[in-house]
């Protein structure tokens, strides 16, 4: 996702990318399948190393007590890049999410997100979107026409449909994973015995999609 959205930037607009951050979720975050926040920040951090120079990991969300809402996380990168550190090279850096057509068609849905996160998140911010499969990111981006100026569709030029949620499944099917994801990210899942079964908590509304009140 983070390879395909930066030939994006580099061939469709006028911005320079200067990196990526993934933020794992913390524990406070319950979603059945989720493996430990920690587990996950190791992934995150073995598969940035395999993959690309300017792709990082984040750890702040992950080591938070309270679930953290995506508009917050957003706000956390703006202070800590362009407020602490001056932005890069003197000059603000342009802080976006980077998301699948799947959860900005919820951002389209009345009633799943607080339009106040909604108008920070993509009034503030913007977003880049990468296409998914069986996702109709036309309706999405007609709901969501007030800011379409602030978001970017990737469309895959090789469709790939792999999720970490299809990898769990494959997981607990005993099925293999190879070529998949990183094979030093699969020997940390074997060696953790990590998504052997389903944790029993669940998060039904999913990350960020606080209903509004």
């Amino acid at each position: 996702m983070a390879v395909m959205a930066a030939d994006y930037v580099r061939y469709n607009t006028n911005y320079e990318l200067v990196g990526s951050y993934l933020s794992p979720v913390s524990d406070a975050y319950k979603k059945r399948g989720l493996a430990p926040a920690c587990h996950r920040r190791r992934m995150c951090e073995i598969a940035a190393e395999q993959t690309s120079k300017f792709l990082m990991v984040d750890p702040w969300e992950a080591e938070q007590t309270a679930y953290v809402p995506t508009a917050v996380v957003l706000d956390h990168f703006e202070h800590e890049i362009n407020v602490k550190r001056g932005g890069c090279n003197g000059k603000r850096v342009r802080i976006a999410v980077l998301a699948g057509a799947d959860l900005i068609n919820t951002m389209s849905q009345p009633g799943v997100w607080s339009p106040s996160d909604l108008r920070h998140i993509l009034g503030d911010f913007g977003a880049f979107v990468l296409e998914r499969a069986g996702v109709n990111i036309d309706e999405a981006l007609t709901n969501l026409k007030e800011w379409e100026d602030q978001i970017y569709y990737i469309p895959q030029v090789v469709p790939n449909d792999v999720s970490s949620t299809k990898i769990r499944l494959l997981l607990r099917r005993n099925m293999s994973i190879d070529y998949l994801i990183p094979s030093q990210v699969i020997e940390y899942i074997e060696e953790h015995g990590l998504y052997t079964e389903d944790d029993a908590t669940t998060n039904e509304t999913g990350k960020g999609k606080e209903v509004a009140q």
